[in-house]
């Protein structure tokens, strides 16, 4: 019997010695060990960076939001919408992470709002690291709600804390009514679940009260939007969202005259 698992593949001889399958059968579990521990080891980092964020957050008084979804489902267009309509009230800045191109974060800059953009190559998802390098380039640029896009993923990115205040999943009646059931974990951590292009609700044949349901179900501390980026419907409820945990700016001194 393997001293490793209960498996009836033979243990090595006690002098140490084994034939070559005994030997690879250990080798095997090793390195199943070496892989739990480095992996262990990595998130205790990740953990340690996120809080390290989140005194920077908190210090600097900004609203940090890390916004996750499936790849299309219309985060960037949601934070565009949201830029140019709350310009006059906050002062924003965005983080992007996307695995090749800049597109995102130049289509930000065009909305008024300075963005990072961190190309991730072939890692699907933003740590804690990533997005304190990220911080250093926004420099000391003054910032209430700072915008964090992560790679589009509903897998990955559930177990990575970037140190944010709020975690927003995003999701559209295109994906059909069972996101929340087929990746459970990332609606679980979420503070929100925006549902998005609801324009085409119709035409795609969208479940609603199905998807309600799945979505309670699923993330039932969160609260619920249905919106559309595009035509601007729903989303005065998401800008009250945002407008109640932002930070409250100094009203600025009247001029005299």
């Amino acid at each position: 019997m393997c001293d490793h698992c209960g498996c009836s593949t033979p243990a090595p001889h006690a002098h140490g010695h084994a034939h070559d399958h005994d030997h690879s059968h250990a080798h095997d579990h090793d390195e199943e060990r070496k892989t739990i521990a480095l992996h262990q080891s990595l998130m205790a980092k990740n953990d340690r960076l996120a809080e390290q964020n989140r005194g920077f957050f908190k210090g600097r008084g900004i609203l940090a939001l890390n916004l996750v979804s499936s790849p299309g489902s219309g985060k960037t267009a949601l934070i565009e919408a949201t830029l140019r309509a709350l310009k006059d009230e906050f002062r924003m800045a965005t983080i992007v992470g996307d695995l090749a191109t800049d597109n995102d974060a130049r289509r930000l800059r065009a909305a008024g709002a300075p963005a990072i953009q961190i190309t991730t190559g072939a890692v699907c998802h933003l740590d804690a690291h990533m997005v304190q390098h990220a911080l250093e380039d926004l420099g000391d640029a003054p910032v209430d709600i700072l915008f964090i896009e992560n790679v589009g993923n509903l897998v990955c990115p559930s177990s990575f804390d970037l140190g944010e205040r709020l975690r927003v999943v995003v999701t559209s009646v295109t994906e059909g009514e069972d996101k929340p059931l087929k990746y459970p974990a990332i609606f679980q951590n979420a503070d929100a679940v925006v549902v998005n292009k609801i324009d085409l609700a119709d035409a795609v044949g969208f479940a609603r009260e199905t998807a309600l349901a799945n979505l309670k179900a699923a993330a039932p501390r969160a609260r619920l939007f249905e919106i559309s980026a595009r035509t601007g419907a729903g989303l005065d409820a998401w800008h009250a969202f945002l407008r109640e945990h932002a930070p409250r700016r100094p009203a600025q001194p009247r001029e005299a005259g």
